[in-house]
């Protein structure tokens, strides 16, 4: 599981400078943003959402999240295994976001950059210093084997995220050069780069980098791991030697001893778990369980604290993904029915005590959804594409669900759905299940790994099965739904993507038709169409947030058309519950949770130790 100005402005000194080191015409900057100017200045002294101040110590602990109920690997960089949360704790990036502009980074390993206007290359110098955990420094050869090994063996998003990378050039021993391909969308390339985690090329002369393994990698992150029960649990404690403890972008960061994730085989042993202290902070995505389940004792007594807090990204893609790589799911008709079935408004109100609101868009709550007809900027991006495009995106507002009554079976909606299925050539056999013209029956399998999503589920399979398709819910175990998830191998799966304010690269590994056939791949329906891959492509390009909005707007639209999911449902904030032994900065950074800048405080912990509610 993020400004405004054109081109020639996206020079990112308070005061740009030329360098004369390796070519005229080059900016040097202490970081980067995709448009405009960068807030912080290059004598920055820490970020403006952390407290400088917050003290050092304690531990933060978490359950694993619903996305992984298991690890067994400690590779977070290839797509053999299964990796443990938290690995990102072990390893520093040439640059870090700053969670309080939408897509500017600033040098962390990297002291400063150097590239021309047009952004077709980028150097970047490494700071002296910079060292691994076992004291070897970070050189300029680690930057360009880490950029080499993840084209050549990472996981399929790390290869496609690095495809137009032609290379890394070592200069120095503090300097790289990165080179970027020939007519490619140059904006964020540098930004995808200095996002990169740098890894240690002397440990992976002995180390196989292709091998899932249990065995603690190198990094030169703020911690290493101090624990690692596969399936069970992973401790990371504070890197003794840290060297760059004391970096401005790191002040008010990483205040914790130690950060723990534990693992439960369902979301009941995980709550319960909580109440019991046996971890300390918590994300609920339950609307039952936030409704109704949090008057236990701790609570009562004040030992719990119980928070919702605002989320200013975009509120997250969540749905149940249709495989289109599946011939029964080609036909528009087909999806199209299939989702008229899942009825969000009998589940709100039944099921989630009207919590939620339902998705309409990809970028749901945030000015990049598209809504109403198509016209202005909007229209001017799609309108090269009239003829590969259905004339209705030109005509008709931008799709949104229907809407059903609150009882969980909406009889209109179960009549348009037969005369859609019908129409596709899906008849109902005496048997009551639909076949097409070759007797194969029309099947759909929502598969999972956890019971959470089988209260939702169901109800949505028997409005499934009333209009002839052959549904089912099929709960396997972790280590099987990753490999199928991988491997493509399934009819629907549930999933969530969180989708940034500043779209990039990614959405090649979310929509692409790249990635449509590579195992791994967050594109669950198998989008490939020639139109969303230009669509990408203009986002990737635009130079201005104007320009960038109303491309994104446009990709909104065609790919809602398509109704390669079923969408789900939002909330535009984050509900969380911990045990009251943090202290927190006054000011939320606006595009991130913000925990990451808690602190341990040892006066309430030792509080509650005494008054017999933690050991």
């Amino acid at each position: 599981m993020r400004a405004t100005g054109l081109a020639a402005l996206l020079v990112i000194l308070v005061s740009p400078a030329l360098s004369d080191s390796h070519q005229p015409e080059t900016i040097t900057s202490h970081g980067i943003s995709a448009f405009g100017e960068l807030k912080y200045p290059p004598d920055f002294s820490h970020f403006d959402y952390v407290n400088p101040d917050a003290p050092k110590g304690g531990k933060m602990s978490f359950r694993g999240t619903l996305a992984s109920r298991t690890f067994d690997s400690l590779n977070y960089f290839i797509l053999d295994g299964e990796p443990a949360q938290g690995l990102w704790h072990i390893y520093d990036q040439l640059m870090v976001r700053a969670f309080d502009e939408p897509d500017a980074v600033y040098g962390l390993l990297a002291e400063k950059i150097e590239y021309p206007e047009d952004r077709s290359w980028v150097i970047f110098t490494l700071r002296d210093g910079a060292t691994f955990a076992d004291g070897e420094p970070v050189q300029a050869d680690d930057v360009a084997y880490t950029i080499d090994a993840l084209k050549a063996d990472g996981d399929p998003r790390w290869q496609i995220m690095l495809k137009d990378v032609d290379g890394a050039e070592v200069l120095s021993d503090r300097e790289v050069k990165v080179t970027f391909a020939t007519g490619a969308q140059m904006r964020d390339l540098i930004s995808t780069v200095g996002q990169l985690y740098i890894l240690p090329k002397h440990y992976y002369e002995t180390v196989e980098f292709k091998s899932s393994t249990m065995e603690p990698p190198l990094g030169s992150g703020p911690y290493v791991i101090s624990e690692a029960d596969a399936g069970r649990t992973i401790t990371y404690c504070r890197s003794p030697n840290y060297w760059a403890a004391d970096l401005n972008v790191n002040i008010g960061a990483w205040n914790f001893d130690c950060f723990v994730y534990e693992y439960f085989a369902d979301t009941t042993a995980a709550f319960e778990a909580l109440k019991a202290g046996v971890y300390l902070f918590h994300e609920e995505f339950f609307s039952a369980l936030w409704a109704t389940g949090y008057d236990f004792p701790a609570l009562d007594k004040g030992w719990v604290v119980r928070e919702e807090i605002s989320d200013g990204r975009s509120s997250g893609a969540q749905g149940f993904w249709l495989n289109l790589r599946k011939p029964k799911f080609q036909d528009r008709r087909v999806r199209e029915a299939i989702g008229m079935m899942f009825n969000f408004e009998w589940s709100n109100e039944t099921l989630f005590y009207g919590l939620y609101q339902r998705t309409d868009s990809f970028w749901e709550n945030s000015p990049m959804q598209a809504s109403g007809k198509l016209e202005g900027e909007e229209l001017a991006v799609l309108e090269p594409f009239r003829d590969q495009l259905p004339e209705r995106i030109f005509t008709d507002d931008a799709y949104v669900p229907p809407v059903s009554t609150t009882r969980k079976t909406d009889r209109g909606l179960v009549r348009k759905a037969n005369a859609l299925l019908e129409d596709a050539g899906w008849i109902i056999d005496d048997d009551g299940l639909r076949r097409n013209a070759a007797g194969d029956v029309l099947s759909l399998e929502i598969l999972d790994d956890g019971p959470a999503f089988e209260r939702i589920a169901l109800p949505f399979i028997e409005n499934l099965r009333l209009v002839g398709i052959d549904a089912s819910w099929n709960l396997i175990d972790a280590a099987q739904y990753e490999q199928r998830q991988e491997d493509f191998d399934y009819d629907v799966v549930i999933g969530r993507f969180s989708l940034p304010l500043s779209p990039s690269v990614e959405l090649n590994t979310l929509f692409s038709s790249d990635s449509a056939g590579r195992p791994g791949t967050f594109n669950l329906s198998g989008v490939q169409d020639p139109v969303v891959d230009a669509l990408i492509d203009r986002i990737i390009e635009a130079d201005n947030r104007e320009v960038l909005t109303a491309r994104v707007k446009a990709l909104d639209r065609v790919l809602r058309d398509k109704l390669i999911w079923v969408s789900n449902w939002y909330k535009g904030s984050h509900w969380i519950a911990y045990w009251d032994v943090f202290g927190h900065p006054d000011t939320k950074p606006p595009y991130d949770r913000g925990t990451d800048y808690w602190w341990f405080d040892q006066a309430k912990y030792d509080r509650l130790v005494e008054e017999g509610a933690l050991r």
